[in-house]
């Protein structure tokens, strides 16, 4: 019975492997049978290999190395393994001249491993060269993935499921893209692969809809009220009559009243798709137009007309989303209409569906003064609110609690604050960037104090931006590169991080917007191909094969586990400490290069800053410009680790203390020789240092390194041994500084990073996933050993 479930497992994770895929499809024949000959023990290389591809990408695939003819055609006896953890390699027992099956080696090598799979779709009525891209990932045991817990990150109102409720399965089912349920990793200043991979992903800014020339019918305020006051009952979808004369009395026109009633679900929602595609409607996928409350909040006869607009435009939305999620509209059908709607109207309907869960109409009237509705969500965004005052620990916090509960009682919390405090009490809330200004922009508003006066043009038009209040600390977005680098010493929460350390370069309240530039062209970025390689390109097992040779195959761990020198504890607390957050005002005149639209400053506006981290290492001061806006990638984790690496996953560790005398990684500026103008605070640094292969055979392979007098220098970076997809670790290990110090590093040369905590990642598993990202850097932290500086 046993034998049976342990076949069972091994046949499950055999369907998701590319290796048998490749044996189903003969892509191996029986001559290609691989063997590790004494040969292939020597230095980790660059393989070749004849095999054709089905994709077509600059990208190299993991290699085997060749072969002489037939394999050795001997059956090794392997030893059962204890199914515990690994710790060595070969297991005890076995020979490192052996050759695995496959079933032995997916039980060795892959157990519990991720397996990474990308994904490309097309974007509806867009041309070909429009497409999104996504990443899933499958293959390690239990239910825990790379994405925080969209309740304990406070964004849950930050993602829309297009159908159904709950949240969403799978990135492609939400409205906004890329998907916010598959965004922020589990660590602080990070993002899931998923939130990297589909940032590469070309959607157009917009997609103009053609006018209809089908107009509604005229109708009053009053009547729109009482029929959304209707719909929070349901559809009439089980009375074809009165459903029908509910759409075409009311509000639309039947042109085939006479000779072919339209009533039927489909010619309804095709007359609604129609209407709500006129030009003259609110146009809710500009941004400018995302915070939906502003066109309400102010409900006097000046704005009626605005007011009546939006409130008729959002009685079509709901009349339209109701018969498309109708009982009677078949799922199937309902699937393919979803993905053919124009975005414009897919964000009509998700407007619909945040009015329908979350509000009530208690009041009728005429004019705007006159309605009165009901907000469901308003308790709990009260105690969201409070959990993130106490969180980000608000210099004002008692002060802020008290009004709030003084707001609460006398029930002005949705009508005499602001629009976007209406907005984040009432939930009126459209998915994506505008949730993180609207919980800040109303905790601003109710803080009684003046001075956040001077923090009143916080906006999701700007969103690489950040504050200090009170000179006590510093708030920054989670989308700006100062929040993703000081993240390892703060929370980060409802896409905020903070408190941070404050800064004597902006006044005690002072909006600061950073700018900070695209990674350079040469850096690792992800491309279509990548995405549909991804799975080929980091299989943990290589390259398809029938027999998987032992030698090849290496059981990876940081270096501070072999390094007989390394002072863990001294590494942990006395090499690298944070001095200071420096901020200098921006040359305007240069912001053609920010990646943040309309970089422009004046005297009454907040200000652009570049920004840069000063950090003291081993008695020296190095200064690292955060200029480029990178992103850290969350490891997937891994279960039954440590796992093996296979030998042509190259990669070099450095530790975080060594890691400013490395210049130009994989020659991202044009070669090791090369310099980055401006960066001439790398110079002048101690004594450089070397970087060692781990690997067969341990080689040293093109390390680039700084010398004292701030020239690069490599070693053995010549000719076929360069690998510019080469992976360098850096361990952090230890305080929090050393991974702020790893991060500041990144953006500094422009290099996205995956960050990987080895507790419950395993080496390797992190280094395969640079490979599946398409990124030439990991950072590995411990927070089982993490040193809490308060206790120093």
């Amino acid at each position: 019975m046993a034998e049976s479930k342990r076949k069972s497992l091994w046949n499950l994770i055999r369907s998701k492997s590319t290796a048998i895929r490749h044996l189903k499809d003969g892509a191996k024949e029986a001559n290609h049978r691989r063997t590790a000959s004494d040969s292939d023990a020597g230095p980790r290389q660059r393989r070749r290999s004849d095999l054709p591809t089905e994709f077509t990408s600059d990208r190299r695939r993991p290699r085997r190395p060749g072969a002489n003819g037939k394999g050795k055609g001997r059956d090794y006896e392997i030893h059962r393994h204890d199914p515990g953890p690994l710790t060595d390699w070969p297991p005890s027992g076995m020979s490192s001249e052996e050759e695995l099956s496959l079933g032995q080696a997916m039980q060795l090598i892959s157990r519990g491993a991720p397996a990474f799979r990308g994904h490309k779709r097309p974007v509806p009525h867009a041309p070909d060269h429009y497409y999104t891209l996504y990443a899933t990932v499958a293959g390690n045991h239990g239910d825990d993935t790379d994405a925080a817990n969209l309740h304990d990150a406070m964004t849950q109102l930050m993602t829309l499921r297009k159908e159904g409720s709950g949240y969403a399965n799978h990135p492609w089912e939400t409205f906004e893209q890329p998907s916010y349920a598959f965004c922020f990793g589990k660590r602080a200043g990070t993002i899931t692969l998923n939130h990297w991979v589909s940032s590469a992903s070309v959607i157009p800014p917009s997609i103009p809809l053609r006018d209809s020339g089908v107009a509604p019918r005229e109708i009053t305020l009053d009547r729109i009220f009482e029929r959304l006051q209707e719909l929070e009952r349901g559809l009439e979808d089980d009375d074809e009559d009165l459903m029908y004369k509910n759409l075409y009395r009311r509000l639309l026109r039947d042109p085939d009243k006479y000779l072919s009633p339209h009533k039927t679900l489909d010619k309804q929602i095709t007359d609604l798709i129609m209407v709500l595609s006129r030009p003259d409607w609110i146009d809710f996928t500009l941004p400018k137009n995302q915070v939906a409350t502003k066109f309400i909040y102010d409900n006097s006869l000046g704005n009626a007309p605005t007011y009546h607009k939006f409130f008729h435009q959002l009685l079509l939305s709901v009349e339209l989303d109701l018969r498309i999620n109708s009982g009677l509209h078949l799922a199937e059908a309902k699937e393919k209409l979803v993905a053919q709607i124009p975005p414009t109207i897919q964000w009509n309907l998700a407007l619909a569906r945040r009015w329908r869960e979350n509000i009530r109409v208690d009041r009728i009237g005429e004019q705007p003064d006159q309605i009165r509705l009901r907000f469901k969500l308003q308790k709990r965004q009260v105690r969201m609110l409070k959990r993130f005052i106490q969180m980000m620990k608000w210099p004002n916090l008692s002060e802020t609690i008290d009004c709030l509960k003084q707001h609460e009682a006398q029930g002005t919390l949705t009508g005499h604050i602001s629009s976007h405090a209406m907005a984040f009490f009432s939930g009126l809330i459209l998915p994506g960037t505008t949730f993180p200004f609207l919980i800040m922009n109303s905790l601003v508003d109710i803080d009684p104090d003046r001075a956040t006066d001077d923090l009143a043009l916080l906006t999701h038009i700007h969103p690489h931006c950040g504050f200090q209040y009170r000179g006590s600390y510093t708030y920054w977005t989670a989308a700006s590169i100062v929040g993703k680098v000081l993240a390892p010493t703060c929370l980060s929460v409802a896409g905020w991080v903070g408190p941070a350390r404050p800064t004597v370069h902006l006044d005690r309240a002072q909006i600061a917007r950073i700018r900070q530039r695209k990674p350079p062209a040469r850096s690792q970025t992800v491309t279509p191909e990548d995405v549909k390689t991804m799975s080929e390109r980091s299989d943990p097992l290589g390259p398809p094969a029938e027999v998987f040779p032992v030698k090849e195959y290496e059981l990876v761990a940081p270096k501070m586990d072999e390094d007989e020198d390394y002072d863990y504890d001294g590494y942990l607390t006395d090499l690298v400490r944070i001095e200071m957050l420096h901020l200098r005002p921006s040359n305007t005149n240069d912001s053609k290069h920010s990646i943040t639209s309309g970089a422009t400053s004046s005297d009454n506006g907040p200000k652009w800053f570049d920004a840069s981290i000063h950090f003291a290492i081993d008695g020296n001061s190095w200064p690292l410009r955060l200029t480029f806006d990178v992103n850290f990638v969350h490891a997937w984790p891994c279960s039954d680790g440590p796992h093996p690496l296979f030998f042509d996953y190259v990669y070099e560790s450095v530790r975080a203390d060594k890691l400013v005398h490395v210049r130009d990684w994989n020659g991202v500026y044009g070669g090791i020789n090369s310099s980055l103008d401006g960066s001439g605070m790398m110079h002048g640094g101690p004594k450089s240092f070397g970087l060692g292969s781990h690997g067969l055979g341990g080689s040293k392979k093109g390390s680039n390194v700084m010398s004292a007098g701030g020239t690069a220098t490599a070693t053995d970076h010549t000719g076929q041994d360069q690998d510019n997809e080469r992976v360098l670790v850096v361990e952090a290990f230890g305080v929090p500084d050393n991974e702020v110090l790893a991060r500041a590093w990144c953006a500094h040369w422009g290099l996205s990073a995956v960050v990987a905590d080895v507790a419950k990642t395993c080496m390797a598993c992190a280094i395969r996933e640079a490979y599946a990202a398409a990124l030439t850097v990991v950072i590995l932290v411990d927070d089982e050993q993490k040193v809490d500086n308060k206790d120093e």
